[in-house]
């Protein structure tokens, strides 16, 4: 069964910035944004993902989703149906005012877009003089009133040198995340320059370390599924890191996730935008179900080394850098690197830890007084957390350890000892 885990909402193509890189092209808060989902539509959205019982996590994007003024009203609609909530933003709208509305209206977290810990090369990237200073105060914001958040880092050749530096920020500025994004060439990245695919692997591999020494913060890229392989073969610090493929950082695109646009297209991705059907005809389960494209992504055969690549179960390759690249679908991923070995087909830790880890009575009643939606996620974690100590039970413990790296000795906020 392929549960719909995560799934992205761009509520608006309006931006107050102008990003070289962004995958949308998004349009300029002057320029009017027509047939946007309205505030029932979004609602009514949100109440068919809640039928399908997938425990699936939203996140409101656009554009710049904080410039909808119904934001708090559909937050509090999804969170008021036990759906996890998180917004992804450029930060710059986030004053105390606004943190508090969204924390009210029961957002679970923000993603904070963070390019250069120069504050100079940030607004030249972001396209807005003074946008640097706005979005740390932004995430000062949030660290004051508690409200959980991640940093998105997007490397590019200007910036690649910061990475150490920005994932120790992340660590210090208390952030849960920090996700790295490499740029697809789409949307006004198509002129965008890429890293090089060496310079590619040797940020895949930074990652590893930079993970080691930061686990109190998970440090993971994104769009980047050939990090499954660099972090099995580093053996990565970070049990988050070495799931599989389908489950975990791979590419999960139309496997466990989708998005749907402003004007309700759904496509298995941001980077692929071709739609596969509106939610305004369809419901989302039936195109979630019936979709030829989404069943190409979950059983199509990959050509090309990708096809012969012994990792394919756990990567599989960026779909969408083999179409930007002027391929089909199901090509080979240009900006790897990894010549297959002809080995047999590497099994996924979760699979063994599936089959070989079991869990106490008291460690699987902790795990049920989690969010319904997280448990999932959680149960995996922890089974393979379990099986690199070499132990055959998850225990209390594990799952004390596990959260105590999180979010501190006094563990997750509201915690029951």
């Amino acid at each position: 069964m392929n549960e719909l885990s995560l799934l992205a909402i761009n509520l608006t193509r309006r931006c107050n910035l102008a990003c070289p890189h962004c995958y949308l092209d998004a349009d300029t808060l002057n320029t009017s944004s027509k047939g946007e989902l309205t505030t029932d539509e979004v609602c009514n959205l949100l109440d068919q993902v809640v039928a399908m019982g997938h425990s699936t996590m939203i996140v409101l994007t656009g554009g710049e989703p904080l410039v909808r003024s119904d934001l708090e009203q559909i937050i509090q609609y999804g969170s008021d149906r036990d759906l996890p909530i998180v917004v992804g933003t450029n930060g710059v709208m986030l004053n105390r005012k606004r943190v508090e509305s969204l924390k009210v209206a029961g957002v679970s977290g923000l993603g904070i877009s963070l390019d250069s810990l120069n504050a100079e090369r940030h607004d030249r990237f972001r396209g807005l003089p003074g946008a640097w200073h706005k979005t740390m105060a932004g995430i000062d914001h949030c660290r004051r009133q508690q409200l959980d958040f991640q940093l998105h880092f997007t490397v590019t050749a200007e910036n690649v040198h910061e990475l150490s530096e920005v994932a120790q920020f992340a660590a210090n500025s208390g952030a849960r995340v920090l996700n790295v994004f490499f740029v697809i060439c789409t949307g006004r990245g198509t002129t965008f320059t890429q890293l090089s695919p060496a310079r590619h692997e040797e940020v895949l591999q930074e990652l590893v370390e930079l993970q080691r020494q930061h686990p109190q913060c998970i440090v993971r890229p994104r769009c980047a599924p050939q990090f499954k392989r660099v972090a099995l073969s580093q053996k990565s610090a970070s049990a988050t890191n070495l799931i599989s493929g389908r489950e975990g950082d791979g590419c999960i695109a139309g496997i466990h996730y989708c998005r749907v646009t402003s004007t309700g297209d759904i496509t298995p991705c941001p980077y692929l935008p071709d739609s596969l059907g509106n939610v305004r005809e369809s419901s989302i389960t039936d195109l979630w179900n019936h979709s030829p494209v989404f069943a190409s992504l979950r059983n199509g055969t990959l050509n090309g080394k990708c096809g012969a690549c012994e990792y394919r179960e756990l990567c599989g390759g960026c779909r969408a850098g083999a179409v930007a690249a002027g391929g089909a679908l199901m090509d080979q991923d240009p900006d790897c690197v990894y010549q297959p070995k002809g080995g047999s087909t590497i099994v996924a830790l979760t699979d063994v830890a599936r089959n070989t880890i079991t869990w106490t009575p008291a460690a699987a009643s902790r795990l049920s007084r989690a969010p319904a939606p997280l448990q999932r996620m959680l149960r995996k974690r922890a089974e393979i957390f379990a099986q690199e100590k070499g132990h055959s039970a998850v225990t209390t413990e594990h799952l004390k350890t596990m959260a105590a790296r999180r979010f501190g000795p006094a563990g997750p906020p509201g915690n029951s000892r």
